[in-house]
């Protein structure tokens, strides 16, 4: 059991390869379900806008968007958020639901596909950067504070498992950020090169180097990078670890299922882990202070000890919250477990 766990992590939601045909059909119920709520994995509030929008970030690349507005603000002048993640998630899946429900509390909120996924530009395509995973972050404050309803200095982010990692590092660089929370932490570059609790010997690591590097020469061939062969299983057996099959779960039953989400229905490439392996992104964490943290994580979740070291390393000021009974996955989509409420007063209170 410890080598499943290690080695899925150890490239860590690279979640899926293309499908056979004999899955295809699974997939196109999914993608009914999906479709019939207008690609999203949630209703939209009757008290919400939703309006796609597009953006570039430092690199050129095209962003793809979806801004959340308070239908009753008039000419009000909103704090805003931007908003991404899970790792390897589309905005029509937990980042959207996350929009929706602060903007129905009064905020402008974005929820964006990071750069070379879901819709946003980039090639090729289902690549991780740790620095340019960062920069969309930014990218969006760039946008947000380009609203005429925005007040530019009122901005903050929420980052969602593993963009929550980038999201903090984007918060330390970018002094526009006022305030950052985080739920379901993940540190991709931790877990990707030192495995899940940090188990992973130097040997081991040095192997993996070896192996993808060599992988370079295989793709350099092709013309085109491989895709990883990790992935989510197309059925539970029924002895996987209990935090795969949470994830199974959300990303490919109809509760969290989207075509276009790299963990639902594709394959990160797979030398994605080299710069994810030689990048740690929380080596500045200090320096979000004086701005405030909020950090979530569940008090089952296989994911809490990253929140926990997270709140450790920080500055003052900073919160560790952690939610009674919930899982990594229950803060993706569960209303009764996110706490929202806590969400509002935290932005409200330091987005002034």
């Amino acid at each position: 059991m410890k080598n499943i766990v290690i080695g899925f992590l150890l490239s860590l939601f690279s979640l899926g390869q293309a499908y056979s045909q004999a899955s295809q059909s699974v997939n196109t119920n999914k993608m009914k379900d999906t479709q019939e709520n207008g690609g999203y994995t949630f209703k939209l509030s009757d008290k919400v806008t939703r309006q796609k929008v597009t953006f570039k970030n430092r690199y050129g690349i095209t962003m793809t968007g979806d801004l959340y507005l308070p239908k009753d603000s008039g000419n009000k002048t909103l704090a805003a958020l931007a908003i991404s993640g899970p790792f390897g998630a589309v905005k029509e899946q937990s980042s959207g639901l996350y929009a929706n429900q602060m903007a129905e509390r009064g905020f402008a909120a974005l929820a964006f596909d990071p750069s070379y996924t879901g819709e946003s530009g980039g090639e090729p395509r289902n690549v991780a950067s740790p620095e340019i995973n960062t920069e969309d972050f930014s990218a969006a404050i760039d946008f947000l504070g380009l609203q005429k309803n925005v007040d530019r200095n009122r901005i903050g982010v929420i980052g969602i498992c593993g963009l929550a990692g980038f999201a903090l590092n984007a918060t330390a660089v970018d002094k526009r950020v006022k305030a950052v929370a985080t739920t379901s932490m993940y540190d991709m570059c931790r877990v990707t090169s030192q495995g899940y609790n940090d188990v992973v010997t130097p040997e081991q690591r040095s192997k993996t180097l070896e192996q993808l590097s060599l992988q370079r020469w295989q793709d350099a061939q092709q013309g085109t990078p491989a895709p990883s062969t990790a992935n989510l299983p197309q059925k539970l057996q029924g002895n996987e670890p209990q935090f795969v099959k949470d994830y199974f779960d959300y990303y490919k039953t109809p509760r969290g299922f989207h075509p276009r989400s790299i963990n639902s229905n594709g394959a990160w490439t797979m030398t994605s882990s080299l710069s994810l392996m030689n990048m740690p992104i929380l080596t500045y964490i200090k320096e979000i202070s004086p701005r405030p943290m909020l950090l979530i994580a569940g008090e089952k979740a296989h994911s809490r000890y990253f929140s926990e070291d997270a709140y450790k390393a920080a500055a003052e000021p900073k919160e560790l919250m952690i939610i009674p009974g919930a899982v990594h996955v229950d803060l993706y989509d569960r209303l009764d477990k996110i706490p929202f409420a806590k969400l509002t007063s935290f932005f409200t209170q330091n987005l002034k």
